[in-house]
């Protein structure tokens, strides 16, 4: 082990707790990336292992060749194949069994009469095929269905519904059907899959409710006979089927399968995640930055030291990055074990909270340790590298300074720099969004704005905590003044800290502002198009609904208060070589209960060859009205349909509109996603409302809305993707707090000599806690503040990078309510974060005057109100009762205001015969005395109001005189003196009258060889001014000096 590696070892044995914030950031970053590159493994094999269950006994699928895929589709729709193929193919030689499986939607009632499922999960509904090999679920209670109205329900819904067998329910289909449960079924082993809901029912009822025409299936499943594989069984199979019919083997329709939920959840799914944790490993290389920048700014004399004693640039620096890499590889290796462990309680949680996933053993590839690990070191050492610089830059003559005076803050470098990153940040954000609309470029912009928000950071930092903290100086008094100048000692050191707070405010108030314009977006959209009464949908959102009848929108419409009831249907269909979604509906009512602001033609004049573009579409692909297109529909057949209309306004319609009787010939299962109904004259909201209820009672309960209604309820889905955010954010935010707290901390045990003088001086718990505690408010202030504004101009950016590069109109929406508790809750953080270095100050505080200092020191006062008072403990350290006062009247040894022998030896204390009032000092390296000329003292420094001269290189700062008769509680200067040889300090203070009588206090230290640094506080005010010249005095002492003088 080399030297460097041993210092390493040594310095964080010695100083473990300095690096607990940097390894619990890098712990929690590790293990959320983990958590998730698990989870997702995990999942995806579940659902491999469960479809290739279910699909053991199918060794060859028969399906449409083709499919029609629209836009963010994995999977298109394919047309059905005719049943009477089941004949052909049971002909071929090796096949055993062939069956139909007919698909639909079908949307289960529970017990409590709700709809089961549909909020998002697919419900299926399909016949039970007969030959338990072929059928991918298998009976686990109860009996297959034998007759019409008898059904089969997977157990996990059955379970959610509260259903059981033998009761009757309704089955939306999306015509309402009432069926009986006769038996509870598994897929692949599994009750339930993610929410999704199976019927199995009868060939019969399945043809008759889920397709449009008898005689045809989505599919045609096959058991191959002995000794035939499954290659070869599709090999025999594929010359015998028609045209645009294929065969697969059934690994592949399961592998297929897998994919799909892959591509629609799981990529989707591991992707949300990653990048959340990326944002918390973002806010975790602030911490560690700053703790390293801390502790090497900390250690600049040792690290002067070790260059004088001959180390080199190369040993320091590589010391520092061997701790980093200690830190790196053990808290990423905790990370590892932390992230297995959230995969584990994430799988056990999701049945919990209604989201049944396939049960497995975690599968823990080698990416998904490697990864993380690398990523865990690359971001520890990668932070610490800058510190890690500037400790091998360390010159070996800084071991004569204590403290370095920090000016990166107000680095010219770094004002120049970070405004070019803004103005290059702004340009490229306007390039695109105004004038050449991109995400790409919008994003661009963005980042480079994060990067001049981080660069300028230590040079607005200065003003923004004089701006934030200005109220503190009316409100806290010394103790915010001292709390405000503390969180500017080191600008660099604040910004960095704030920064990491500041990524996760603005990330906060990105998606907050982002999710108040899509909610926005929505009311304007329905506000703008929708111009019915009521509306009546499915209480369920995302393609997984059945949907309603197509007959409810004529049954409302009977009614005598209805004016127009239009259903709207959804349809697929390829448009000249691209997949398409159709809206289906009658255009003439669709005209009284929508405004699609029509440009061209009209909507009358659609008929059966007619179909309405939206104006965008058609600029795309340069049709106007009277042009043709060719469409083809998953039956697939088609024709050519003429542009009879152009419409501006596509949210609720989409990009083509066609007649439902254009669509009849080719609909599979019909259905309509919403009906819009507008009322006569005269007809009250909710008089129309209560009416329109009864009816849609009868179709499978649908929730009738009132227009803004209808607009709140299609924001719901925001606000759950919103909850979800902030939910992930807690752990960045987290970070960022942790981060606080640990510089704080730190900066407590670099203040050891000042905290304890402040308590010598007079300051009590409150005060110093307090003062702490406000630092880290105003610390968590400037990041709370410069996130919000960060957070709110990226949401611009995404907004109007979202309008521009879509068809879509959105509009950018600025809640000040919520940001507000955005900033509340970061300032209660703040303060939060700042409780336990507050506590460790306290601590610090009471112990470091006696900790700090060589020798012990007893201070004796004699006070002008006469008689004896000892300093607390000196009786008991001594073991003797104070010897009986003496004065110099009568005596003849020594005149008035003159310690006698005894009291240099420490046995009395004698009170002075004016208002004069004398102090003795015993010190390890010799006694003070004090000695007055003509009503002065002598002096080598000079105290003049509230300022300090001292030998030496002195830190001066100044604070105003105490407004009232009483001395403030606070030390004023922090004076410090380096010499090589004992050195003799004096300090005088002139003579002031306040609220109890005129006095003046004279004090002479002598130290000790030994320490060669002095610490002067002052304390100022109208009643008193002294100077204490020392670097450490102990408890009973600064109670002694409490008493005698701030009381």
């Amino acid at each position: 082990m080399n030297a460097s590696v041993r210092l390493s070892v040594s310095s964080l044995r010695a100083h473990k707790r300095r690096f607990a914030g940097t390894f619990l950031a890098v712990v929690l970053g590790v293990a959320f990336l983990t958590g998730t590159l698990v989870m997702g493994d995990t999942l995806r094999a579940s659902f491999d292992t469960m479809f290739g269950n279910a699909a053991g006994g199918t060794d060859a699928v028969v399906r449409s060749a083709d499919a029609i895929t629209t836009p963010g589709e994995s999977q298109g729709v394919r047309q059905p194949v005719g049943t009477d193929l089941v004949r052909t193919v049971e002909r071929v030689p090796g096949v055993a069994a062939a069956a139909p499986s007919i698909q639909g939607a079908g949307q289960l009632v529970g017990a409590n009469g709700d709809p089961i499922g549909g909020q998002g999960p697919p419900t299926l509904a399909g016949n039970w095929i007969t030959d338990p090999e072929l059928n991918p679920y298998r009976l686990a209670e109860g009996r297959a269905p034998q007759k019409s109205g008898e059904v089969v329900v997977n157990r996990g819904a059955a379970e959610k519904g509260g259903l059981a067998i033998g009761d009757t329910t309704t089955l939306r289909t999306p015509d309402p059907v009432e069926v009986t449960v006769v038996g509870l079924a598994t897929f692949g082993g599994e009750d339930g899959m993610a929410q999704v809901t199976f019927t199995g029912m009868t060939r019969a009822d399945a043809e008759k409710y889920l397709t449009a025409r008898p005689g045809e299936a989505a599919s045609i499943q096959v058991r191959a006979g002995p000794g035939v594989g499954r290659r070869e069984l599709v090999d025999r199979l594929t010359p015998v089927l028609p045209e645009g019919v294929e065969a697969i083997t059934g690994q592949e329709s399961a592998a297929e399968n897998t994919d799909m939920i892959s591509s629609q959840f799981l990529t989707l799914f591991t992707t949300f995640l990653l990048v959340f944790s990326g944002i918390a490993l973002l806010v975790a290389t602030f911490s560690i930055h700053n703790t390293f920048a801390i502790v090497v700014a900390q250690r600049t004399r040792e690290n002067a030291l070790l260059r004088a004693l001959g180390a080199s640039r190369r040993q320091v620096t590589a010391a520092t990055l061997v701790e980093a890499a200690v830190v790196a590889v053990t808290a990423s290796a905790a990370g590892l074990a932390g992230g297995i462990g959230i995969a584990a309680g994430l799988q056990a949680l999701f049945p919990a909270i209604g989201f049944p996933f396939p049960e497995g053993a975690l599968v823990i590839s080698a990416l998904s340790l490697l990864l993380p690990l690398a990523v865990g070191v690359v971001v520890c050492l990668g932070s610490a590298l800058l510190p890690a610089a500037r400790a091998g830059r360390t010159a070996p003559l800084a071991a004569l300074r204590e403290t370095a005076v920090d000016t990166s803050g107000a680095s010219r470098a770094r004002a120049v720099t970070g405004t070019g990153l803004l103005v290059l940040a702004l340009a490229v954000t306007l390039v695109g969004v105004l004038l050449s609309p991109s995400v790409w470029l919008a994003g661009a912009g963005a980042v480079l704005a994060l990067a001049s928000f981080v660069v300028l950071g230590p040079v607005a930092s200065a003003t923004a905590v004089r701006v934030l903290g200005a109220p503190l100086d009316r409100l806290r008094g010394v103790t915010g003044v001292l709390a405000r100048r503390n969180a500017l000692r080191s600008p660099k050191r604040t910004a960095a800290t704030a920064g990491a707070l500041m990524i996760g405010v603005a990330v906060v108030s990105l998606f907050t502002v982002f999710g108040a314009s899509l909610k926005a977006t929505m009311d304007q959209t329905v506000s703008r198009s929708f111009a019915g009464d009521v509306a009546v949908s499915a209480p369920s959102f995302g393609a997984g609904g059945s949907g309603l009848s197509p007959r409810l929108a004529g049954a409302v419409q009977e009614l005598p208060e209805v004016d127009t009831a239009v259903g709207l249907g959804r349809g697929v269909a390829d448009v000249d070589g691209q997949g398409r979604a159709l809206t289906v509906t009658d255009p003439v009512a669709l005209n009284r209960t929508f405004d699609l602001g029509t440009v061209h033609g009209s909507l009358d004049d659609l008929g059966t060859d007619g179909i309405a573009v939206t104006e965008s579409e058609a600029e795309k692909r340069g049709l106007t009205t009277g042009d043709t297109t060719r469409l083809t529909f998953t039956d697939g057949r088609g024709g050519t349909f003429t542009v009879r209309a152009v419409y501006g306004q596509s949210e609720l319609a989409g990009d083509y509109v066609i007649t439902r009787a254009a669509w009849a010939p080719h609909r599979t299962q019909d259905s309509d996603t919403l009906v819009a109904v507008a009322f006569k004259d005269g007809v009250g909201a909710d008089a129309g409302k209560a009416a329109v209820e009864q009816v849609a009672d009868r179709y499978g309960n649908p929730e009738v809305q009132t227009r803004d209604e209808y607009a709140r309820s299609s924001a719901g889905g925001i606000d759950m993707m919103l909850t979800l955010v902030y939910a992930l954010l807690a752990l960045a935010v987290l970070i960022a707090l942790l981060g606080i707290a640990n510089t704080l901390t730190l900066a407590v045990h670099e203040r050891t000599r000042e905290l304890g003088l402040l308590r010598a001086v007079g300051q009590t718990r409150a005060q110093l806690r307090a003062m702490v505690r406000w630092e880290s408010v105003l610390v968590a202030a400037f990041g709370t503040v410069g996130g919000l504004g960060l957070g709110a101009f990226l949401g611009w950016v995404l907004v109007a990078a979202s309008d521009g590069a879509s068809d879509s109109a959105f509009a950018f929406a600025v809640p000040p309510a919520q940001l507000a508790v955005v900033a509340l809750v970061g300032l209660a953080a703040g303060a939060l974060a700042g409780l336990r270095p507050a506590r460790r100050a306290c601590r610090t505080g009471g112990r470091a005057a006696e900790a700090a200092g060589s020798g012990r020191r007893d201070v004796r006062f004699r006070t002008r109100t006469g008689g004896c008072r000892p300093p607390e403990g000196a009786a008991r350290r001594s073991g003797r009762r104070p010897a009986p006062c003496r004065t110099a009247r009568g005596s003849g040894r020594s005149p008035p205001g003159q310690p006698t022998t005894a009291d240099r030896a420490g046995a009395g204390w004698c009170p002075p015969r004016s208002t004069a009032c004398s102090t003795s000092v015993n010190a390890a390296a010799g006694t003070s005395s004090t000695r007055r000329r003509g009503g002065r003292a002598a002096t080598g420094g000079a105290v003049t109001g509230t300022e300090l001269t001292a030998v030496g290189s002195v830190n001066q700062t100044t604070l105003p005189d105490s407004p009232s008769g009483r001395a403030p509680q606070l030390p004023l200067i922090a004076a410090t003196m380096a010499s090589p040889r004992p050195h003799v300090a004096r300090g005088s203070a002139s003579s002031t009258t306040g609220s109890r009588g005129s006095w003046s206090r004279t004090e002479t230290v002598s130290r000790s060889r030994s320490s060669s640094i002095s610490t002067v506080h002052v304390l100022s005010g109208l009643a008193c001014r002294w100077t204490l010249v020392n670097n450490s005095v102990t408890p009973s002492t600064a109670r002694s000096i409490r008493r005698s003088i701030c009381q």
